[in-house]
C-alpha cells in the first residue's frame, strides 16, 4: 500500500513546489486535479506534460493519475440523451487517458456528480446504456495507455446515479472492461448503510484506486471515522494501489493536512 495526496489543497503553489514538498514530507505519490492546470486538458500542450512529469521525477514523487476531471470545460455528460454531447464526453475522456499517460499517472478517477446525473426524460435503464457506451470507448484508449478509469460512488445529496457501490460494480461489470474499475472513498461509503470495511471486504475484485478523507470533508484523522478498521479491510485484501488524501475543507493550511493526515494513516 502506498500514499498519495491529491493537488488541489496547495492552492497558488507551483506544481514544483508542490512536488517537493510532498516527497518531503514522505507520501510516495500526488494526485492532480486538471482544472488547477486548465480548463481542458486540451490545452496541456505536450511541452508542459512533459514539464511536470520530469518536475515530478526530479521530486522523486510519482504522478498517480487525474480526479475532478470534468470541472471543465462545460457541456460534457455521460448519461445525456444528445447523441453530440455523449460523443464529445468520450473524446474528452480519451484526452483524459492521453494527459494521464503522458504525465506518467495511470488511473483516471472519475466522480463528476453533475456530468453524470440522470436528467428528466431519461430512464435509469437509458442512462447505464449510455454510461457503459462512453465509458467503454474510453477505456479502449485507457488500454492503449495503460490508464484504467475508475468509477466512484457518491452520495445521493450529490447525484443521482451511481450512488452506491453495487450499483456502481453492477455498471462495470456491464462494461467488462479490464480498464473500468472501481474506486472508492471514504466520505463517499460514509453515507451508505454497510459498514466501509465490508464495502471495502465486498469490492476486493473490482477495486483499483482509494481515497482517504472524513465524512466532514477534511483529512483522515481530522475527524470521527476511525481508519485503522479501514486500512485492515484494504490489508485484509491485499490492496496494493494508492491511498490518497482528499479533501474538501481546505483548513487549516495544505502543510498541516499534508503531514496530519499522513502521520494518522502511518500509524496503522
Amino acid at each position: 500500500m502506498k500514499y498519495a495526496i491529491c493537488n488541489e489543497v496547495f492552492e497558488n503553489w507551483t506544481t514544483d513546489a508542490t512536488f517537493k514538498y510532498v516527497a518531503g514530507v514522505g507520501y510516495d505519490g500526488i494526485e492532480i486535479a486538471p482544472f488547477t492546470l486548465c480548463k481542458s486538458v486540451f490545452e496541456l500542450d505536450p511541452e508542459r506534460r512533459t514539464a511536470i512529469r520530469d518536475e515530478a521525477a526530479d521530486a522523486g514523487i510519482d504522478i498517480v493519475g487525474l480526479h475532478w476531471v470534468l470541472v471543465g470545460p462545460e457541456g460534457l455528460h455521460v448519461t445525456s440523451p444528445d447523441k453530440d454531447v455523449r460523443e464529445r464526453t468520450v473524446q474528452y475522456l480519451i484526452e483524459l487517458a492521453n494527459c494521464c499517460a503522458d504525465l506518467g499517472g495511470s488511473v483516471v478517477v472519475f466522480g463528476s456528480p453533475k456530468q453524470r446525473n440522470i436528467v428528466e426524460g431519461v430512464t435509469r435503464d437509458k442512462a447505464v446504456e449510455y454510461a457503459a457506451d462512453v465509458f467503454l470507448r474510453a477505456a479502449e484508449r485507457g488500454a492503449e495507455r495503460g490508464v484504467t478509469f475508475a468509477l466512484e460512488p457518491l452520495t445521493q445529496a450529490e447525484t443521482n446515479f451511481l450512488t452506491t457501490h453495487t450499483e456502481t460494480i453492477e455498471l462495470i461489470e456491464r462494461i467488462n472492461h479490464p480498464n473500468v474499475r472501481l474506486h472508492l472513498d471514504v466520505k463517499a461509503m460514509s453515507a451508505e448503510d454497510m459498514p466501509i470495511p465490508d464495502i471495502i471486504r465486498g469490492s476486493r475484485d473490482h477495486l483499483a484506486h482509494f481515497h482517504a478523507n472524513d465524512a466532514n470533508l477534511r483529512g483522515p484523522g481530522f475527524g470521527d471515522v476511525d481508519f485503522g478498521p479501514i486500512i485492515g479491510a484494504l490489508r485484509e485484501i491485499e490492496y496494493a494501489g494508492y491511498v490518497s488524501v482528499e479533501v474538501f475543507d481546505f483548513s487549516p493550511d495544505p502543510e498541516t493536512i499534508a503531514t496530519r493526515s499522513l502521520e494518522y494513516l502511518k500509524k496503522f
